[in-house]
């Protein structure tokens, strides 16, 4: 059984950085995409970034592209999620989730495409 958990957030003043972790644990050889997705307050999931871990490839949606940047270390099973020039509209609870068959092709993160899930690490942005 896969295991996910978060670690990482904080309350950082805008213009900061963060880095989260995913560390994950009951994945076999060859497991499929890694995503990010976040939860403002009030708001739906949404997804943030994603990583195939079969050919290294990555996925960002539009909200993370050119600050955000994922990346993953198999030599403990970990993917981080890098975060620079934070804005306060990035306040959200940040969770991790994957699945065996899951990879991101560029179209999108879709909930229901993963099935574990980790239990999310708040990240706040504010003066």
């Amino acid at each position: 059984q896969v295991h996910l958990v978060e670690s990482g957030g904080d309350l950082v003043q805008p213009g900061g950085s963060l880095r989260l972790s995913c560390a994950a644990s009951g994945l076999q050889s060859g497991y499929g995409a890694t995503a990010w997705f976040r939860q403002p307050p009030g708001k739906e999931r949404e997804g943030v970034s994603c990583l195939n871990p079969s050919d290294g490839t990555t996925y960002y949606a539009a909200s993370a592209k050119g600050r955000f940047t994922i990346s993953r270390s198999s030599a403990d099973n970990t993917v981080y999620l890098q975060m620079e020039n934070l804005r306060p509209e990035d306040t959200a609870t940040y969770y991790c989730a994957t699945d065996p068959m899951m990879y991101c092709d560029g179209d999108g993160l879709s909930e229901p495409d993963f099935t574990s899930w980790g239990q999310g690490t708040q990240v706040t942005v504010s003066s």
